[in-house]
């Protein structure tokens, strides 16, 4: 039997992917993993496509480890980003009706 991809699968939906294929799931980082509905899953073993046996343990992580994934550091910018483009921001605009009244 091959692992499916959960990665991207709300917990809800890896559960029952899981479960139609007669494997199991864990997920080290939610203790309360059977009460996980909506966050995502961002990592999994074995990769999906693995050859496993039936009744098989697939573990799943909800929150990248340190160092993993994420954003990151975004400053600086190097190089800077180009010059131009709108240079101050416009005041807000007045009554519509202003200048009909007048």
């Amino acid at each position: 039997m091959r692992v499916p991809r959960l990665v991207g699968l709300m917990a809800v939906d890896a559960r029952e992917t899981a479960r139609a294929q007669g494997l199991f799931l864990a997920a080290p980082d939610r203790p309360d993993f059977h009460l996980t509905v909506v966050d995502y899953v961002v990592r999994q073993y074995p990769q999906p496509g693995a050859e496993v046996p039936r009744e098989s343990m697939v573990y799943v992580w909800f929150d990248f480890g340190e160092g993993e994934g994420g954003g990151g550091v975004r400053e600086p910018r190097i190089p800077r980003p180009p010059r131009g483009g709108l240079q101050r921001e416009l005041d807000e605009p007045g009554d519509a009706f202003e200048v009909i009244n007048r």
